[in-house]
């Protein structure tokens, strides 16, 4: 989605927030909740990033221009890749694009058969509702295993989320059902198809030796991939100065975001992410964006 032409803002990257989340996928609050809290928490450029939808877009631009914060249009795209589950965020998109759309209603989908299933073999662990209840938690299009975790956790199966993935949602555990995404080719030709920069999402998570990750990464360069994320509200100093040296070293861009999903992951909230390390090039370098007045949640403008 193109940006209004102007004079590029100059801000510190911590007023940069680039992946985030709502409840229109696997986060636990509304899109305009999402921007309130982020302006709140001193983020002027926010990117909503919900899994495999852009629906909230429209209800977090209102709120995004009422608070004078500008609003990047994003999403996580779902990728299999030998095997395993990555995830490319979608940058500065068109979301009414077609190959885009037509792309992520694949997704969505499979994302609606997996939960389905993973009701159907979490019932034959003698656990009732797990579909119906997890479909509830998620009030959008979008149901995922964190909205089965939630479940899991309010029906007293388990303490919390991790013993959920644990004990009942982790790769060969009753209830895991194998994702089948888009390749690593399709994400990001859906995203600069939609006019935007692909980026590989929180890369330390991935369990990839150093040689599958500089394979991954040379197709996702080949692929006409952009960026990475150095800096992830799940990255340890360690990892941020890591992926800071590949960044540099192969000529990636680097990005910054929280993968904000609610209050309650209190280790991955908004308005708390350090600067880029030095040398690191930001994603939004070229990006035209046009700073808006600053306003409170009345809508009363702020002084700078």
């Amino acid at each position: 989605m193109s940006i209004s032409n102007s004079v590029p803002i100059p801000m510190p990257s911590q007023g940069y927030d680039m992946h985030t989340h709502s409840l229109r996928s696997d986060g636990t609050l509304t899109p305009s909740e999402l921007v309130q809290r982020a302006h709140a928490a001193g983020v002027r450029v926010l990117a909503l990033t919900d899994h495999d939808v852009t629906d909230g877009i429209a209800e977090a631009q209102t709120a995004a221009d009422r608070l004078g914060l500008i609003l990047i249009v994003g999403v996580e795209i779902s990728v299999t890749w030998q095997n395993q589950t990555l995830h490319i965020v979608g940058l500065n998109i068109n979301p009414d694009q077609t190959e885009l759309q037509q792309g992520l209603a694949r997704l969505r989908e499979f994302r609606l058969w997996r939960a389905e299933e993973m009701g159907r073999r979490l019932r034959k662990k003698r656990i009732e509702g797990a579909y119906e209840g997890s479909a509830r938690l998620a009030q959008g299009m979008i149901i995922s295993r964190t909205h089965f975790a939630r479940f899991l956790v309010d029906q007293g199966y388990v303490r919390g989320p991790q013993q959920a993935f644990r004990q009942f949602l982790g790769r060969g555990k009753p209830g895991y059902v194998p994702g089948r995404w888009a390749s690593l080719a399709e994400a990001v030709q859906w995203i600069v198809s939609a006019g935007g920069q692909a980026v590989v999402a929180h890369p330390a998570r991935y369990k990839l030796s150093a040689g599958k990750l500089r394979q991954m990464l040379g197709e996702f360069r080949e692929c006409g991939g952009a960026a990475i994320e150095v800096i992830s509200g799940s990255h340890s100093p360690d990892a941020i100065h890591h992926f800071a040296g590949i960044a540099r070293e192969h000529g990636f861009l680097a990005s910054a975001g929280s993968d904000f999903h609610g209050p309650q992951n209190t280790w991955m909230d908004l308005g708390r992410l350090p600067a880029l390390p030095e040398g690191c090039v930001p994603v939004w370098q070229e990006w035209d964006l046009e700073m808006k007045p600053l306003t409170n949640s009345d809508g009363c403008r702020l002084v700078n």
